[in-house]
């Protein structure tokens, strides 16, 4: 009798630990429904070139791993010529002028997850990102100049690229670029 309670138990609990499985697997694999997942040709689609990013000029790196998590270094708006689109939003910088800017945050981004996985195809879902605007005191679009940011990332993961997000003002931001983004992506183990 004591040997059977015991079976039951186990029984029980590994019936528990494996629908909990099956539920988690199934969320995961909701994320990743399309089967026309591309996202190295939707970059070729939208014509947009990935570029490199350099050596970092402090003591950190671009990108680090834990798990099947990547923690994406904050970016600027660093554009192809290799200047950075600078100035505050709501004095020198207009709503539209700072969403082009977040949009070549989004680039870099892009570039610096290339670089690590390879592939961009082994992104397997944006999951959060931390957009900071370099704004007036009364500035309050802060959300419409990170769009650019956040629309470039479902232009190229489609669902898979929508994620959960803060975009905050600063008073500042180094050598006054106007935006600076970083972000928490999961890849493919």
């Amino acid at each position: 009798m004591k040997y059977a309670i015991y079976v039951l138990f186990a029984f029980i609990i590994m019936s528990c630990a494996d629908a909990n499985t099956r539920t988690e697997n199934e969320k995961s694999s909701n994320v990743i429904a399309n089967a026309d997942y591309n996202p190295e040709a939707k970059l070729d689609s939208l014509d947009i070139k990935l570029r490199g990013q350099g050596t970092p000029v402090a003591n950190y790196v671009h990108a680090a791993r834990t798990g099947n998590l990547l923690f994406l270094a904050g970016k600027g708006p660093k554009q192809a010529n290799g200047e950075n689109i600078v100035g505050k939003l709501g004095d020198s910088l207009t709503v539209e002028q700072g969403y082009q800017a977040a949009r070549e945050v989004g680039i870099n981004q892009l570039s610096v997850l290339k670089a690590e996985l390879g592939n961009l195809n082994k992104v397997k879902r944006i999951v959060s990102v931390h957009g900071m605007v370099n704004s007036a005191p009364d500035f309050k679009d802060h959300s419409k100049v990170i769009n650019g940011y956040s629309d470039l990332m479902v232009e190229v993961f489609g669902d898979n690229g929508k994620h959960a997000r803060a975009a905050v003002g600063m008073g500042s931001l180094p050598g006054n670029m106007a935006v600076e983004v970083e972000m928490v992506v999961e890849v493919y183990e």
